[in-house]
């Protein structure tokens, strides 16, 4: 088997893929095939929360609050990881030393903060667009959670950035394949908005059948011919 080539240590405008799709990447690697290569998408309860959320966030226009100005949806980019997105605001604090402001991006997120590392590896990202647009360090960024209504300060630690930099190298891999992974019903399978396009359990039931098949044709075969 031929294995994988290496990623670009560049990609053009046209090979690169969403910010948000590093998201559904870490939450299911199906669920981001569904979407990024088949194109498929549905709505429930929980994304059309969080598109609202997302839409109150890019409200308005830039503005200026002690020392800090706050842009709203800047569209970011990195040609190293091949990645492209829109955030919903960065904060610009200004230095006490006259050198450029940092930025501070805040990601707005429904429901409250999770266990797993797929909000924070998103944020990262738009830190690491941030960094390589205005050659600027970016330590650290927010995520703002709908449900309990404040912010969760990320750091970008080397831990965060080898995570994030990883999944844009898997998202590549992953689109380039043109595959769909195979479904497996898990807890989380009942909040996504694809549930019913994904079907898990019927691909899971279709999976036994199969292999139950399999098993019994092997066992047919293996069978001595001719009469007792």
């Amino acid at each position: 088997m031929n294995a994988t080539p290496p990623p670009p240590t560049t990609f053009s405008e046209d090979d690169l893929l969403p910010v948000s799709a590093l998201q559904h990447l870490l939450f299911c690697e199906r669920q981001c095939a569904l979407i990024h290569i088949e194109g498929l998408w549905a709505e429930n309860r929980l994304t059309v929360e969080g598109r609202y959320l997302h839409e109150k966030a890019h409200e308005g226009t830039g503005e200026t609050r002690a020392g800090v100005r706050i842009a709203r949806g800047l569209t970011i980019r990195s040609f190293r990881l091949g990645i492209v997105g829109v955030t919903d605001v960065v904060e610009f604090q200004e230095r006490e030393d006259g050198l450029a402001a940092t930025p501070f991006p805040v990601e707005y997120k429904r429901g409250r903060p999770k266990a797993h590392d797929a909000d924070r590896v998103q944020l990262c990202a738009q830190a690491l667009c941030l960094e390589e647009t205005l050659s600027v360090s970016v330590p650290a960024g927010a995520l703002f959670y709908g449900r309990p209504r404040r912010r969760e300060e990320v750091r970008f630690d080397g831990r965060l950035r080898a995570l994030t930099e990883d999944a844009a190298r898997r998202l590549h891999a992953l689109i380039a394949s043109r595959r769909t992974p195979p479904a497996v019903k898990e807890r989380k399978c009942d909040r996504c908005s694809l549930l019913h396009v994904c079907l898990p359990e019927a691909m899971e039931r279709a999976s036994a059948a199969r292999y139950f098949a399999r098993a019994v044709n092997a066992s047919l075969a293996e069978e001595p011919s001719g009469g007792p």
